[in-house]
């Protein structure tokens, strides 16, 4: 199968001109000026930008949490993931206590086997980890897996003490593996909700209240301190606020290997969303929205590259049955909301469009930055000869309105609901294989193929 994309703007991260591109056998094969020869399919990209397929690297499909589980599957997040232009996820598998780290990795692969519709791969949430299982961790780490996630917070479900955050540091950077913080202080925090429903304050808005920014930026300065000792890099997932930021700063300016990520409602929404009201419960996600004033300085972060990364901690409830358990107490909403398919033309709106970072600057933090970081870097995350044909047909002056009835995601409501932008993603490849176009899906589940991920953290 020859595909021809002819007549774009390539963009990447280091790179924007005018060429087309010929894909054989799932990989970008020729870049030229006006290509002519015999192919199988031609796709027209006249004024349209020509980008890498995205890379979301914090995902969690069908994730149990909260006496629930997340509603998008791997067949339906997957999907939606691909309308809204990005061809690769790395998604969380759980290693529950009691079990073995390769038996959570088989858990998750018997989940997504034969439904992803674009490629995925694997972090490891790690629940557990003695000396006697640092060997399954570097099995882990030969079978692809090579990233590995520890909790600050929820005491007995995820939580892991600063040992265990200490031997899994030591164990998986000696390989060139990278452990991702999760960073609060969950201890405290969960001293603080008490407090809060002695007073009866239930509702929505008391999960922000009673996760001060304080406490995020307690658990990233820990992280960093644990990984200093560690001599190891750690990558700070989802990263809300300014006082977490500034942590960050700090250590990299004295070059400590930290990064961190950022995600898109940490950019668009705030602690006002949750207004007074059980419709909050919408904006129930860990770490909380925060104040305002935190926006421009995490894309400052992001301009500045002390934030390398947004994803999108895509983990979505339905408002009906399910963000519904915790109506009479907000300590008991599952933590989460959906994301994937709304994240690369938000951050094109939001960044490009309104002048807050350069098209380049765009590519990196949404694709090129992610393979780099976690292993898959040529492979994924630029347009180059040899290359996975990961590609985005994008329209940059074509306007859309996010909303529930124009979603893919298997949620009953929208973060962004009624939010106009510009930007819109026309036609979606995969390997070379043509999964979206103008809006329809034109793949089949088990489109996917799994990762085996490279070493970390090629910065």
């Amino acid at each position: 199968m020859k595909t021809l994309i002819k007549n774009g703007r390539i963009i990447t991260a280091v790179d924007d001109y005018r060429a087309d591109i010929l894909i054989e056998d799932e990989r970008v094969s020729t870049i030229g000026a006006k290509l002519e020869m015999e192919v199988d399919n031609v796709i027209d990209a006249s004024d349209k930008l020509v980008i890498p397929g995205g890379i979301d690297p914090h995902t969690h499909m069908e994730l149990p949490f909260g006496g629930t589980k997340a509603s998008d599957d791997f067949l339906t997040g997957t999907r939606a993931a691909a309308h809204g232009g990005t061809t690769t996820i790395i998604d969380f598998a759980v290693q529950y206590k009691g079990e073995s780290l390769i038996q959570g990795i088989d858990n998750w692969h018997q989940k997504a086997e034969g439904k992803t519709a674009i490629d995925y791969g694997f972090h490891l949430i790690t629940t557990e980890l003695e000396d006697n299982q640092i060997e399954e961790l570097h099995t882990a780490m030969d079978e692809g897996v090579t990233s590995f996630k520890m909790f600050m917070a929820y005491p007995g479900v995820f939580l892991v003490d600063d040992a265990t955050i200490f031997r899994a540091m030591s164990a998986a950077g000696e390989r060139g593996g990278l452990i991702c913080m999760h960073a609060e202080n969950g201890i405290v925090i969960n001293e603080i909700i008490k407090h809060a429903l002695a007073k009866g304050h239930t509702a929505p808005k008391y999960h922000a209240l009673t996760r001060p920014t304080i406490a995020e930026a307690e658990g990233v300065h820990r992280a960093i301190a644990i990984a200093e000792m560690a001599e190891s890099p750690v990558y700070i997932v989802h990263l809300s606020c300014a006082d977490a930021l500034n942590q960050v700063r700090q250590a990299r300016d004295r070059g400590i290997p930290a990064f961190a990520e950022t995600c898109p409602q940490y950019l668009f929404l705030s602690i006002d969303d949750y207004g007074d009201d059980f419709e909050g419960a919408k904006y129930v996600m860990t770490p909380p929205l925060r104040e305002k004033a935190n926006q421009a300085e995490l894309w400052k972060g992001l301009k500045m590259d002390d934030l390398q990364i947004i994803s999108t901690d895509h983990c979505p409830f339905c408002m009906k049955e399910q963000k519904e358990l915790g109506r009479n107490d907000f300590s008991k909403i599952p933590n989460g909301a959906p994301g994937v398919e709304n994240r690369v033309p938000l951050i094109y709106n939001g960044g490009v469009v309104e002048n807050r970072i350069s098209l380049n600057r765009f590519v990196e933090l949404t694709s090129t930055a992610a393979a780099k970081m976690f292993g898959l870097f040529p492979k994924k995350g630029t347009i180059a000869v040899g290359s996975d044909a990961d590609i985005v047909i994008f329209d940059p002056e074509k306007e859309q309105t996010l909303g529930l009835k124009t979603s893919h995601m298997n949620v009953d409501y929208n973060t962004y609901e009624g939010k106009k932008i510009k930007g819109v993603v026309e036609t979606v490849l995969s390997r070379g294989k043509v999964v979206i176009q103008n809006g329809e899906y034109k793949g089949k589940p088990g489109d996917g193929q799994f990762l085996k991920r490279g070493t970390c953290v090629s910065m």
